[in-house]
């Protein structure tokens, strides 16, 4: 049940006909793990605490430095060599005293990542390189588990809900298992733009934990930041897909 200081907190939301009382107590009810407390996981982690998400579980090994701030602003100047999933973890907790956050600083890979995810009900991917997306992914399939991946670079984001088949291995294919992209500090990026796509994939969370409006796997939205342009791009399943057995789809962005 909620409480009346619950109610009160989540009025604004409440009140939406396609969310309602019951969509709020599904979101109270969720577990979601957000890999990578970057410039996505700096905008997901407030949208998704704000929205009364039960419990987050926060995973990234990274310390804030002051090259982060541009694009992440739960940390301050004086964060500078704290571990970020402690620092968002306590932002949380500030933020809204509802929300259960656990804060791990683990790298998750291949060998530890299906361990670090399992119980939850949704996994948002915001990390920087391919590989740690793709063990990501490669869990969630193994797990049963929704994903929903969000990346951004210069000025292009990409946001996509994979339950399944297709999976984000089907879209980029196994090339990028090695990590051999480029990420946001050598290819730059905007800061609005990662909280855009942070926010695009919160909201998506939001959309299909609480069963609000159409939220259909497989269809990647990718944004324009430059020219304020928007499109959709239907992922197609690979037959040959390692990961889900599920023709490789179109080629990524690299992920910040």
């Amino acid at each position: 049940m909620l409480s009346d200081e619950e109610l009160t907190r989540y009025a604004r939301q409440i009140v939406l006909p396609q969310l309602g009382g019951a969509g709020q107590q599904r979101l109270k009810a969720a577990k979601v793990s957000v890999v990578g407390a970057g410039g996505i996981g700096a905008a997901v982690i407030p949208a998704l605490a704000g929205a009364g998400i039960g419990r987050i579980t926060i995973i990234d090994p990274d310390r804030a430095d002051l090259s982060n701030l541009h694009r992440q602003p739960i940390y301050r100047s004086r964060d500078e060599g704290e571990p970020k999933a402690a620092l968002a973890a306590q932002f949380v907790r500030r933020l809204n005293p509802f929300v259960e956050v656990a804060g791990v600083e683990r790298a998750i890979g291949p060998d530890n990542a299906a361990a670090l995810l399992e119980g939850h009900d949704l996994v948002i991917d915001g990390t920087d390189n391919f590989a740690t997306r793709l063990a990501v992914s490669d869990a969630c399939v193994g797990l049963g588990l929704p994903l929903i991946s969000a990346a951004a670079a210069q000025w292009q984001g990409q946001v996509a809900l994979f339950t399944g088949k297709p999976c984000y291995r089907c879209f980029v294919g196994d090339a990028f298992d090695a990590d051999d992209c480029d990420n946001c500090a050598e290819l730059g990026v905007t800061g609005a733009l990662t909280g855009l796509a942070g926010n695009l994939a919160a909201l998506l969370a939001i959309r299909f934990l609480a069963h609000a409006g159409e939220a259909e796997p497989g269809r990647l939205t990718l944004v324009d930041g430059l020219n304020g342009t928007q499109r959709l791009i239907r992922i197609v399943a690979d037959p040959g897909c390692k990961a889900c057995g599920g023709s490789v789809g179109r080629s990524a962005i690299s992920p910040s």
